[in-house]
């Protein structure tokens, strides 16, 4: 099943991108989100990209999503521990 989302021209000219581009920052924001929420697998992100987990991970990094998630105690410990 596929979801169609329509965006306006204008938002296009605008960012100055065309149709291609925009379409997969809209995919990656979206998957980034839902990884970062832990709705999704990096697997599943990197098969929907059409990319390996490696490549995934680093996309999601470029575009400024968490790629680790470290539990509140384990950072607090880690904080402590300096």
């Amino acid at each position: 099943m596929d979801v169609q989302v329509v965006f306006p021209e204008e938002l296009l000219v605008a960012l100055k991108e065309d149709h291609e581009s925009f379409r997969k920052k809209v995919l990656l924001y979206t998957l980034g989100k839902l990884y970062e929420q832990g709705r999704i697998s990096a697997g599943l992100g990197a098969q929907i990209l059409g990319c390996d987990r490696q490549e995934f991970y680093r996309l999601l990094s470029e575009y400024g999503f968490s790629v680790i998630d470290y539990p509140e105690e384990e950072l607090a410990r880690e904080a402590n521990s300096e």
